[in-house]
C-alpha cells in the first residue's frame, strides 16, 4: 500500500487515529511505502528508511540506523529539524 504524507493536513487528533491503522497494518504483515515527516512513526513501524533531498537519496538503510546516526550531513540537519516537533 502507498501512502504520500498521509497525516499532512489531518488535525492531531485524526492524524493519530491514521498513524495507528496504519501501525495495526504494518502488524499484520501489510508491505507499506510511506512518505512522511511523522520520524518517529517512520524509526518505530518501519523496517527501513530513506531520506531524499534535491531529487536523489541520501540514506538508506535500517530505519534505527539512518534516524539515529545518519551518515550525511543533510540528512543530520533535517532529522533535528523534525525529529522533536
Amino acid at each position: 500500500m502507498l501512502f504520500d504524507e498521509p497525516t499532512s493536513s489531518l488535525d492531531p487528533e485524526l492524524g493519530i487515529e491514521v498513524l495507528q491503522v496504519m501501525r495495526e497494518l504494518a502488524e499484520k504483515g501489510m508491505t507499506m511505502l510511506v512518505v512522511t515527516h511523522e520520524m518517529h512513526f517512520a524509526e518505530d513501524v518501519s523496517s527501513r528508511t530513506l531520506i531524499m533531498a534535491d531529487g536523489r537519496i541520501i540514506e538508506d538503510g535500517r530505519s534505527v540506523d539512518v534516524m539515529r546516526k545518519p551518515q550525511t550531513t543533510r540528512a543530520q540537519k533535517f532529522l533535528s529539524a523534525v525529529r522533536d516537533r
